[in-house]
């Protein structure tokens, strides 16, 4: 049975089929590259609408002997590869444009291909919206990433809409190939923006400053409330996931069974601050001198 997540995902492909067969249809009426370089773009969207699906499912799946912290970071991978998709139809947009801009051509039905493309924004428009709010509630870059890609694509298209129109009422029709070329340089950007953000998450950044410092909070109120002391202080992020880990240095006379009391307590509202984190905590004894021969990263 599909995750919620995954419903996300195929949304986006249905958006994706409507949009293509739309978009195609606008072009075969109009003949303008414009037009074209929108519906490559929609190609790229279903594309990347069916990997981010299939990462989807791999990152739900349960951890396992060999992976056991789970397959959180393959929503990465779908983020980078679908950078890399909209390289290509950017490289694609420009191999139309070239020639229809040393040799012009005259747009037929303008405005038959233009209802059509608006139509196509619009469906756009509502599913990036629904993906966007998805993915901030539920921390997936995933679904953030391709509800960019949507939006992305709907300023494209209104850029679209307008050079055609312009060409329509003006009648210059280098002005087709002119606004397709800069539709390319536009989503090439938004391509190389996807690859570098894949590209960080992959090196385990730490979790985000508001949540770190919702993290020192609790410390600062725990150092102060029972004397104890924290030290070694590691977070990172994969995809949804967060993990935090840290060492807890309680007094000397304290019991096993009071400290680890403690740390349960001080790990159940780091979870409650921190959304799908795992936490780790090492006890230590507070005037241990060994106990603080492990604080530095390289440890």
């Amino acid at each position: 049975m599909p995750t919620r997540l995954e419903r996300y995902a195929w949304l986006s492909v249905a958006a994706a089929l409507a949009t293509i067969v739309l978009k195609a249809a606008a072009w075969w009426l109009t003949g303008s590259v414009g037009l074209l370089s929108d519906a490559l773009e929609s190609v790229v969207n279903l594309v990347a609408a069916m990997l981010a699906l299939s990462m989807l499912r791999l990152a739900a799946s349960p951890p396992d002997e060999n992976y056991p912290y789970g397959f959180s970071k393959a929503e990465y991978f779908s983020a980078g590869i679908e950078g890399a998709l909209i390289v290509f139809a950017a490289t694609g947009i420009v191999w139309a444009a070239v020639p229809r801009l040393v040799t012009p051509h005259e747009l037929d039905m303008p405005a038959a291909g233009l209802t059509l493309t608006i139509v196509a924004s619009g469906i756009n428009y509502a599913v990036a919206a629904v993906l966007l709010r998805a993915g901030r509630e539920h921390h997936s870059i995933t679904l953030e990433a391709d509800g960019r890609h949507l939006m992305t694509d709907v300023w494209t298209s209104a850029a679209v809409i307008a050079g055609v129109a312009l060409v329509y009422l003006t009648g210059w029709q280098r002005l087709d190939p002119l606004i397709a070329l800069a539709v390319s340089l536009h989503i090439l950007w938004a391509g190389f923006g996807l690859v570098r953000r894949s590209v960080r998450g992959l090196l385990d950044p730490a979790i985000s400053t508001q949540d770190q410092a919702e993290v020192n909070k609790l410390i600062a109120e725990y150092s102060h409330r029972y004397g104890v002391s924290f030290h070694a202080l590691r977070t990172r992020q994969a995809g949804a996931r967060r993990f935090v880990s840290f060492h807890l240095l309680v007094p000397d006379a304290w019991t096993v069974s009071q400290a680890h009391r403690l740390s349960e307590e001080i790990e159940a509202r780091m979870r409650a601050m921190v959304p799908n984190a795992a936490i780790f905590t090492h006890i230590e004894p507070i005037s241990d001198p060994a106990s603080y021969d492990d604080q530095g990263l390289d440890r």
